[in-house]
């Protein structure tokens, strides 16, 4: 779970994460806080032997926290949360079914399958999610309707192998050309989404939208 500047919501959220009952650990990474968050998660960390707890020293943003927080899972199946709420941990077991079933390396969780509720937001915010999309699948010769989802899913020995480079929200379409070209099983799922406006807190904006072009680009065709 990356987090930065969430001290309205980490709360909820990791209690909704450790109620799910597959869940074995939660590694969380700050990124540098500027509000309380820090010290909410510490008060959090001392009642929970779950909870692995590490903080940046600088900011540097989600692709760096995921990296952090990857490289020291140890259950056999790692799930990327956000600290939000805009998905819903009680999906878990949707997520995992396949992996399970062993019939996935990979699942991601698509926002744009259809199944519970989705909050009605920004349009064009979701002309670019599936411009982008539609590119990476372009580059990848994937049929995934949702690259951007943050819900993804891993085998740990999978994601471990996988040298993550981007620090910010390049990590989407990076790790999606990297896991293209190992000739993994991937799957998707839906699941809903509760998404929040910029006033509530949302953080990507359309500079990560150019930069996740370049990570197409790149991680398909220079890689």
């Amino acid at each position: 779970m990356p987090v930065f500047n969430e001290e309205a919501t980490v709360h909820e959220i990791i209690s909704l994460v450790l109620a799910q009952r597959p869940v074995q650990e939660l590694v969380i990474v700050d990124d540098r806080s500027r509000d309380n968050t820090w010290q909410v998660l510490q008060k959090i960390a001392a009642t929970d032997a779950r909870i692995q707890l590490f903080q940046h020293e600088v900011n540097q943003g989600k692709g760096a926290a995921l990296r952090t927080g990857l490289s020291k899972a140890t259950a056999p199946i790692v799930i990327i949360q956000d600290a939000d709420l805009e998905y819903d941990p009680g999906e878990y077991y949707v997520l995992l079914k396949p992996i399970l079933a062993g019939r996935a390396d990979v699942v991601f969780g698509s926002r744009f399958q259809g199944s519970g509720p989705h909050r009605v937001l920004y349009y064009w915010h979701s002309i670019g999610n599936n411009l982008l999309t539609l590119l990476s699948n372009m580059a990848t010769n994937l049929n995934i309707t949702d690259m951007e989802t943050c819900y993804k899913v891993f085998k740990r020995e999978i994601i471990q192998k996988i040298s993550i480079e981007e620090n910010r929200f390049g990590f989407e379409p990076e790790i999606t050309a990297k896991i293209s070209k190992l000739g993994l099983r991937i799957y998707e799922v839906p699941i809903s989404y509760y998404g929040r406006t910029y006033a509530e807190g949302k953080k990507i904006g359309w500079k990560d939208g150019i930069r996740a072009l370049w990570c197409i680009f790149k991680y398909n065709f220079l890689r």
